[in-house]
């Protein structure tokens, strides 16, 4: 069963990376206090597109995320989700922000998943992908847990479903946030470092739903340290420092043909931390 691929879409399956972007942001800026996070961003995601998101910390990466999902309120520019306005309305050429109500309707297609896992305790993993079906989308018990199950099919779980979050490892917590996510049928998906508290044997089992995501052919925005995912998975990388897109293309082009020195900097940082030992863990020369 490929549920991913079931779900229904706006878009014909012939024209999937054609028309107006899903997401389309121009110039967005936020301010935290005296500091500027992010400092004039523009960027835009088509349909079926995965982009990867990479730069130090501190540089704006999760903010930016965060406003695309309207979980931040941004102080200048524009965020649309399919064409729509995301937290603000114009009124008599004014620009004013927009009621809960609205928000929650233009960001009805948008999906997250964080860093940490966010389950409920006092649930079933079952229980846990449910919850929002009956509660928001108001579906009937039975279907609700008809697509729960389909969607821990989806991400490997389907025997897990009546284990709770402190049975399961981190991996297996933060598969069943994904598929929470994808229970509410979102048409774009947005991955916030989803590995960072994994351990590194459980970081895989995480990468390989994603990449299914990835093939199935789910809109994906990640921010991510995992360069090799990027590599493999994205159809664009953005490398974000201070606040600003520095460096945007295919991964060949980031990865491989960087001319950008903060980019060079960041990419030889994280190649040194990540080296293997040329011929065994006694020798001090890296690869």
């Amino acid at each position: 069963m490929n549920a991913i691929a079931d779900m229904p879409s706006s878009a014909s399956a012939v024209d999937t990376r054609h028309g107006s972007p899903l997401i389309e942001v121009r110039d967005l800026r936020k301010r935290f206090g005296e500091v500027e996070v992010l400092r004039g961003v523009d960027l835009e995601i088509a349909r079926s597109e995965v982009v990867c998101i990479i730069g130090p910390s501190g540089s704006g990466k999760s903010t930016l995320l965060r406003c695309l999902a309207a979980l931040e309120t941004y102080d200048h520019g524009d965020v649309r989700i399919e064409g729509e306005l995301l937290g603000y309305s114009e009124r008599n050429g004014k620009r004013v922000r927009a009621s809960q109500g609205e928000i929650n309707r233009v960001r009805r297609n948008v999906g997250m998943v964080f860093q940490q896992f966010n389950l409920w305790p006092h649930m079933t993993a079952l229980g846990n992908v449910m919850e929002a079906l009956v509660r928001v989308r108001r579906l009937p018990h039975a279907d609700a847990r008809r697509r729960a199950n389909a969607m821990l099919e989806t991400v490997g779980l389907s025997h897990k479903g009546d284990a709770y979050p402190a049975k399961l490892s981190g991996g297996q917590q933060q598969r069943v946030a994904i598929a929470r996510a994808l229970a509410m049928e979102p048409h774009i998906m947005l991955f916030d470092e989803p590995t960072s508290a994994l351990d590194p044997e459980l970081v895989g089992e995480v990468l390989q739903v994603m990449k299914q995501l990835a093939r199935d052919g789910m809109t994906m925005a990640v921010v991510t340290h995992e360069m090799g995912f990027a590599a493999q998975v994205a159809d664009k990388v953005m490398f974000i420092d201070q606040g600003r897109i520095a460096v945007q293309g295919k991964p060949r082009e980031v990865f491989h043909d960087a001319g950008q020195p903060r980019l060079r900097q960041f990419l030889q940082n994280y190649f040194d931390r990540n080296a293997f030992w040329a011929r065994g863990p006694d020798d001090a020369e890296p690869l």
